[in-house]
């Protein structure tokens, strides 16, 4: 039996989403959930590895276990991982899952969101969730770069690791948005993929643009030359938030649905 959750987590104590040999992963504590719940302790593969700081609200993962052991009805499965979680990770959803899912390779695209505090003064309530900036930014300049990004481009200049094996740095941006309510400037970027902290360099590089460092017009300039030492700065980790993943909707006789 193959289940799908939907998982948000606040990634300030934690080393990634990832189970690794340094430092604690969200895996790792959803895992151990699991493994109170199902005696085959299932392991938990996702759509994204989120890295150290971040976080998420629509973290996709999936997992499997045999029939026999899925006791716990569908809509108690939450409230049954939740009991056994910090509360700092929660479980939004879960739901019975075709043979054929997998929670990376049928994701379609995801959409990220950056959260920064553009005022002298930083907001204390947000000092886990935005970056602040306290140098006033030119946002219509912003908006001119990010357009910039939209389509399909080789990211090279926007990844940290340039020594990472890939199979290939171009990916398609169907979206790069900038919002602003008063001080608070949220960042919409939404595309088939992304490459090692691309979405926290795409943010610096449009901040140091609002200041003036960069001419908005250079964003083509700098994805041509695919060199990450033209680019701009990389945003810290903390106000990046995986805020969705998308799948192409497919109706499955048996699925349902626990909140």
């Amino acid at each position: 039996m193959k289940l799908k959750l939907t998982i948000a987590y606040d990634g300030t104590a934690y080393a990634g989403w990832q189970v690794q040999d340094s430092g604690t992963g969200v895996q790792e504590k959803v895992e151990d959930a699991l493994a109170k719940l199902f005696s085959s302790r299932p392991r938990l593969h996702s759509s994204s590895r989120t890295d150290t700081g971040v976080h998420a609200l629509g973290m996709v993962a999936h997992f499997e276990v045999p029939a026999a052991e899925f006791k716990v009805p569908a809509r108690k499965l939450v409230l049954a991982l939740n009991a056994h979680l910090p509360e700092d990770i929660r479980v939004l959803a879960a739901q019975r899952a075709g043979p054929d899912f997998h929670a990376r390779f049928c994701a379609t695209g995801k959409q990220y969101r950056y959260f920064a505090w553009n005022h002298p003064a930083m907001n204390p309530l947000l000092l886990r969730r935005a970056w602040h900036v306290k140098r006033k930014l030119d946002l219509a300049a912003m908006r001119r770069a990010a357009a910039h990004f939209v389509g399909r481009h080789d990211f090279r200049s926007f990844r940290v690791n340039p020594d990472y094996d890939t199979d290939s740095t171009v990916r398609t941006l169907t979206r790069c948005d900038i919002r602003r309510q008063g001080p608070l400037l949220t960042f919409i970027i939404e595309g088939d993929g992304f490459l090692y902290r691309m979405c926290r360099g795409i943010v610096g590089t449009l901040v140091q643009v609002g200041e003036g460092k960069i001419a908005p017009g250079e964003i083509k300039r700098i994805l041509q030359q695919r060199d990450r030492r033209l680019a701009g700065v990389t945003a810290p980790a903390h106000g990046l938030v995986l805020w969705k993943v998308f799948y192409q909707r497919t109706k499955k006789r048996g699925e349902g649905a626990a909140r």
